[in-house]
C-alpha cells in the first residue's frame, strides 16, 4: 500500500515536471514566432505547413455599415481568391424541416383520395373503390406535398427591410410588376439570365445580401418543373437520358471549362491547410489527401469512375507508377487527357474508356482493381440505380481493396433556399443528378450493399473556398466567354458559382469524403493503425 502511494507520487511528480517542460517550449516557440509572425513553418508528425499572413490590401465591396470586407485587392489591382466569406451575420433563420406541417400533409393524401373516391363511388365499398384510393394516394402524394411546400414557403418566409439598390431594372414591364416588392429568387435569376435586370459584376457580394431583395417562395415554376422533369427524370434514369445529359454539359468545350477550372481543369473540391493557398496549390492537397486515404502503394491497379479530364489518373500514374483506367461519357473530355497523358509520358500506363459506367469491365488485364474512386460522379447515376452502381464497384475491387468516394449532397433539414439552389442546380447546370443526398442516405446505401465505412470527412468549406477561385477565374474570362458563348452563359455560370459558394458556407449542401472497403471478416483492419503517421491523413 505504502510502494503504491509512493510510485504514484513519483508518477505525479514526473507528469508535473513534462506539463512544465511542454509549457516551457511552448512558451519558446511562441517567442520565436513573434519575431517572424508573417512567416511560421510547422513541423508536425511529417506534415509540413507555411502559414502565410495575407498583406496589407485595399477593399473593394459592396458591404454596407458594420459588414465584413468580403473581398479584397492586392496593392496591384488583382483580386485576391484567397478571401471569401459572408459579409454579415446570416438573417434569423426559420426552422423549416421541423415546423413544416407533416401532420397536415400526411392527413391531406388520406382524405383528398378518399374525397375523389366518395364523389364518384358514393360511400359504398368495393374492390375497386379500394383500387382507385390506392392508387389515387401513390399518384397524388408528391403534387400534394409540392403544394404544401409552395404555400408554406410563403407562409415561412424570412423577413428583411427591402432594398432594390443592389438591382438595375432594364425591362420596363419586369419593373412595374416588381419595383417596391421583393422578387422571389428564380423569378430573380430568370429575369437576369434574359437581361431584364442587371446586377453588378461582383455577383457574390450582392448574393450575399439576397434576402435584402429576393425571397425564397417556392414558385409554380417550380412546381411544374418538379413534376414534369425533375420526377420524370429521377423514375426513368435511362442510359439515353444520362448520355444526353452528361454530353451536353461536358462536351460543350474545354475552353469554357478551363475559363473558370484554370489549367488543371479538375471540377472536385479542392483541400485548403491554410485557406490562402491557390487553385492549383489546392487541388495537389487534394489528389495527396485521396492517395493517402487510399493507402496507394507502387504499382497500384485502380479504377477513376467519372475521370473528367485525366488530372488525377496523371498523378497517380506519375507519383506511384500506378496503371490507372479512368472512364467518361465526354469526348472531350477523353480527347483532352490523352494529350496530358503524352505530354507527362505516362500513356502506357493511363488510359481512358469512354462509356457508361455500366458497361465497365470487371477487371482490365485479368486482374480487379487495388483502388477504386469516384469523386463526385454518383450523384449522377441517380437515387433508382444508386445500390446497383454500389454493388458494380464492389464486384470490381479486390477483397483487400479500398474504395473512395467523394460526394456533394444536400442537408436534411433543409431550409426553402436550399431547395431553391437544388431546383436551380437540375435545372441548369447538373440535370440528373438526383442522388445528391444527405450524408445518412448515402452511408445506408453502403452499408446496404456489403461496404464497411472505414472514414468521413465532411470538406463543404474546402468547396466553397474552391468555387470562389472559379467565381473569380470566370470574372476574369468575361470578355472571352461572352464573345464566344454569348452573355446569357456567362450569367448563368456566374450565378452558378457566386450561389455555390455561398451554399456549402451556410450549410445547404455540403461535400463528403468516404473511404470504404467490403465488409468482410477476412478483410484486415488492422491496415489502419498508424495510417494517421504513416499516410498523413
Amino acid at each position: 500500500s505504502l510502494r503504491s502511494e509512493s510510485s504514484l507520487e513519483a508518477q505525479v511528480a514526473e507528469s508535473k515536471q513534462s506539463i512544465e517542460a511542454a509549457a516551457a517550449a511552448a512558451g519558446a516557440a511562441a517567442a520565436a514566432a513573434a519575431v517572424h509572425p508573417t512567416d511560421q513553418a510547422i513541423d508536425r508528425d511529417r506534415v509540413r505547413v507555411r502559414v502565410m499572413a495575407p498583406p496589407e490590401s485595399k477593399t473593394q465591396s459592396l458591404a454596407g455599415k458594420g459588414d465584413k470586407v468580403i473581398s479584397t485587392v492586392n496593392e496591384d489591382g488583382q483580386l485576391k481568391a484567397s478571401w471569401w466569406g459572408r459579409p454579415n451575420k446570416p438573417n434569423n433563420e426559420v426552422d423549416a424541416w421541423n415546423i413544416f406541417p407533416w401532420n397536415a400533409v400526411y392527413a391531406s393524401w388520406v382524405v383528398v383520395p378518399a374525397y375523389i373516391v366518395f364523389f364518384f363511388f358514393g360511400f359504398s365499398v368495393s374492390f375497386w373503390s379500394l383500387v382507385a384510393f390506392l392508387v389515387l394516394g401513390v399518384a397524388l402524394f408528391l403534387p400534394i406535398m409540392a403544394v404544401f411546400l409552395v404555400a408554406w414557403s410563403r407562409i415561412c418566409a424570412e423577413q428583411a427591410p427591402l432594398d432594390q439598390s443592389l438591382l438595375t431594372f432594364k425591362d420596363k414591364e419586369f419593373e412595374s410588376t416588381w419595383k417596391g416588392s421583393k422578387i422571389p429568387i428564380e423569378t430573380l435569376y430568370e429575369a437576369y439570365f434574359a437581361g431584364k435586370v442587371d446586377i453588378d459584376d461582383d455577383l457574390l457580394a450582392v448574393l450575399y445580401k439576397r434576402h435584402r431583395f429576393s425571397t425564397f417562395y417556392l414558385t409554380w415554376n417550380h412546381l411544374v418543373f418538379f413534376l414534369t422533369q425533375f420526377i420524370p427524370e429521377l423514375v426513368k434514369h435511362t442510359r439515353i437520358q444520362d448520355v444526353e445529359q452528361v454530353c451536353d454539359h461536358y462536351n460543350r468545350g474545354n475552353d469554357f471549362y478551363g475559363s473558370f477550372l484554370g489549367p488543371m481543369m479538375v471540377y472536385t473540391s479542392g483541400i485548403f491547410h491554410t485557406g490562402h493557398e491557390t487553385l492549383e496549390e489546392a487541388q495537389m492537397n487534394k489528389f495527396k489527401l485521396v492517395c493517402n486515404k487510399l493507402h496507394m502503394q507502387q504499382g497500384d491497379h485502380v479504377l477513376d469512375i467519372g475521370c473528367g479530364w485525366g488530372t488525377l489518373m496523371k498523378y497517380m500514374a506519375k507519383e506511384y507508377n500506378a496503371d490507372v483506367t479512368g472512364v467518361t461519357l465526354a469526348i472531350e473530355q477523353r480527347k483532352f487527357a490523352h494529350e496530358v497523358f503524352k505530354k507527362h509520358k505516362v500513356s502506357d500506363r493511363a488510359r481512358i474508356l469512354c462509356m457508361d459506367y455500366r458497361d465497365i469491365p470487371q477487371e482490365t488485364n485479368n486482374k480487379q482493381f487495388d483502388k477504386i474512386v469516384c469523386l463526385e460522379m454518383s450523384e449522377h447515376v441517380g437515387v433508382k440505380y444508386y445500390r446497383k452502381f454500389l454493388r458494380q464497384v464492389r464486384a470490381q475491387l479486390k477483397d483487400d481493396g479500398l474504395f473512395f468516394l467523394q460526394i456533394a449532397g444536400l442537408r436534411r433539414p433543409w431550409q426553402y433556399e436550399d431547395l431553391n439552389w437544388g431546383l436551380f442546380m437540375g435545372k441548369y447546370v447538373f440535370p440528373g443528378a438526383d442522388a445528391s443526398c444527405p450524408l445518412g442516405w448515402v452511408v445506408d446505401q453502403c452499408e446496404v450493399t456489403g461496404w464497411e465505412v472505414h472514414s468521413i470527412e465532411t470538406i463543404g468549406i474546402h468547396y466553397s473556398a474552391t468555387i470562389k477561385r472559379w467565381y473569380d477565374n470566370w470574372r476574369s474570362n468575361r470578355e472571352f466567354i461572352q464573345k464566344k458563348y454569348g452573355d446569357t452563359w456567362y450569367r448563368k455560370w456566374l450565378w452558378f458559382l457566386a450561389w455555390s459558394v455561398i451554399s456549402p458556407e451556410n450549410g445547404m449542401a455540403s461535400c463528403y469524403q468516404l473511404v470504404l472497403h467490403k465488409n468482410q471478416s477476412k478483410f484486415d483492419r488492422k491496415t489502419f493503425i498508424g495510417e494517421r503517421l504513416k499516410y498523413d491523413v
